[in-house]
């Protein structure tokens, strides 16, 4: 693997950062598909499979693609560790199986993923977990929410889909004052444009499925930490229950960090342009985006991220029809829930990604049947616009005559 002696910027360390050359003196990563290694000899296995020697023993834990792509991506974030593991949630899912037992409680920001809310709600509650749901900007209500028995506070910052922000250093100080693990979904930012662990976060989580691979081909995730008895924990976690990522899944990721940088930043500019628009159309009521002036967590997004991401949401003068009226309208856009892709995508998130949890807890999150989420692409933004305003058009003409 290279040897950096000094300090390289992170669009040096998405192109280098984790590649171990073999012998045949590859240029681009290779891809190890195998599930199994073979040893030197019966004291070389007794020794790695012990762990007292390190070494490739079997792919459900140790993988040399899998690896490249974790060093690759701790690398990016400022950490020591990264585990990779089969997808986001199986990520959290790591997690929870390593720090947390019957009786513990954890902390999670209101406005999180669905799938957060239903693995924590309804899965891990059957062990007997508790989950305390808290206003991500609320920085008196995390306070009250720490508790002796709290093992976990967590949050996804900017939030989906309504963009809210967290303060991270804040946050941070809250959860070291009650002696809890920080984590962090940095999903939407990826380290391109926010680094946690910078702010004091414990742990970073990704969902490499979205913009860390960039084109919707795979399916994986990830955890980044400091700390090496965390690493060890969650890494025995995951080689005991095998959420495990693939060789071939983990070259993609690894190809996708190296254009991450100059990726996120034309998102970043044609999400921006798009806000923009939207909040000038008679059909819109709000706009979600940190990087317009008037979204609350404007002047935080500003201190603590490298640019504003690539979601936007928007709430319309309409119902639930009209919001699917306009996604029937689009040609261009993709109607699929996922999101950190090249290509555009539009989803209604009551009706989808949040379609599981209850009608409280989306109204908490501010999930509205009115709401729409849009995934920013790489088109040309003038493209997306023309796109969105034939749906646009017919709801704003449909509620003029109606006031009429």
């Amino acid at each position: 693997m290279y040897d950096f002696t000094e300090p390289l910027s992170i669009e040096t360390l998405a192109i280098r950062a984790g590649q171990r050359r073999t012998a045949e003196s590859e240029h681009s990563d290779p891809i190890f598909a195998t599930s199994s290694f073979v040893f030197d000899n019966a004291a070389d296995a007794a020794a790695k499979f012990s762990g007292a020697t390190e070494g490739n023993v079997y792919s459900r834990f140790t993988n040399p693609t899998v690896r490249g792509f974790e060093d690759r991506l701790a690398a990016m974030e400022g950490g020591r560790f990264a585990i990779a593991t089969a997808s986001g949630m199986s990520a959290i899912l790591c997690l929870a199986l390593s720090v947390l037992k019957a009786g513990d409680r954890v902390a999670v920001s209101e406005n999180v993923f669905g799938s957060t809310v239903s693995l924590f709600t309804k899965t891990l509650s059957r062990f007997g977990v508790t989950t305390d749901f808290v206003a991500l900007t609320d920085l008196s209500a995390w306070q009250r929410a720490m508790s002796p028995r709290t093992r976990l506070l967590f949050v996804e910052t900017p939030s989906n889909p309504t963009c809210e922000i967290a303060d991270l250093a804040s946050l941070s100080k809250i959860a070291k004052e009650a002696g809890v693990l920080f984590v962090v979904d940095n999903v939407y930012c990826t380290p391109v444009l926010q680094k946690p662990l910078e702010y004091g976060a414990d742990v970073v989580v990704h969902s490499a499925t979205k913009y860390l691979d960039g084109q919707g081909r795979c399916v994986g995730g990830a955890l980044v930490v400091n700390d090496r008895a965390l690493y060890d924990e969650l890494f025995n976690t995951l080689r005991t229950s095998g959420p495990s990522m693939s060789p071939f899944n983990a070259w993609v990721f690894q190809k996708g960090l190296e254009t991450l940088a100059l990726r996120m930043k034309g998102h970043c500019e044609y999400a921006a342009e798009l806000a923009d628009w939207l909040q000038g159309h008679p059909a819109v009521r709000r706009v979600f985006y940190p990087g317009l002036s008037s979204h609350p967590g404007h002047l935080l997004a500003l201190k603590q991220q490298r640019g504003f991401g690539g979601i936007v949401a928007f709430e319309i003068h309409g119902s639930r029809s009209d919001a699917w009226q306009i996604i029937d309208h689009t040609r261009l856009l993709s109607i699929t829930a996922n999101l950190g892709d090249s290509k555009s995508t539009i989803t209604h998130p009551a009706s989808t990604t949040h379609a599981r949890i209850t009608e409280k807890q989306r109204q908490v999150a501010g999930i509205t049947d009115s709401l729409i989420r849009i995934g920013v692409g790489l088109e040309h933004p003038d493209d997306i616009k023309l796109d969105l305003r034939r749906g646009l058009d017919s709801v704003a003409t449909s509620e003029s005559r109606l006031a009429d």
